[in-house]
């Protein structure tokens, strides 16, 4: 529109308005659309990816294994489990020095520890053991329990 528009009424004005929002409206309608289209697919790309992550996770999860597929000895010698005992399975406690929670397997130990937590529970660091067969239970320093790989029994 290079033409000079000072020259114009405020009714031509607004007519040429008017009719250029006339142009507009389908284009606009078909923009709402496409982008519609586009937010579906958005949508389900992140559903993938998602799913794929979830994935690698639980690939990462297994192949990290249980405390109970280790066998954790004491620097002195003797084997120990991880935990209370009386428990079904072994786990490590970790604190963010105000509350505590239990990790069962390597991979929710190594979350923790990334996220900041320590071993052991508010005020009481180390490492929860008990002996294999009694009540008899100790916290120790982490760098006093040793671990190996359960083989085959």
């Amino acid at each position: 529109m290079p033409e000079d528009l000072a020259g114009l009424t405020e009714e031509e004005l607004e007519h040429r308005i008017a009719g250029i929002r006339a142009q507009m409206k389908p284009l606009d309608e078909q923009l709402v659309g496409l982008r519609a289209q586009r937010d579906v697919l958005l949508t389900e790309k992140r559903r993938r990816e998602r799913g794929a992550h979830r994935e690698v996770r639980a690939e990462l999860k297994s192949a990290m294994g249980s405390l109970d597929d280790f066998v954790f000895n004491l620097k002195t010698g003797g084997e120990v489990r991880l935990g209370f005992p009386g428990a079904r399975a072994q786990s490590l406690a970790f604190t963010d020095g105000a509350q505590a929670a239990q990790a069962k397997d390597l991979a929710e130990a190594a979350r923790l520890y990334e996220a900041g937590w320590e071993l052991g529970s508010p005020g009481r660091p180390g490492v929860r053991v008990h002996f294999p067969g009694t009540r008899q239970e100790r916290l120790v320093p982490a760098e006093e329990v040793f671990a190996r790989p359960r083989g085959p029994d």
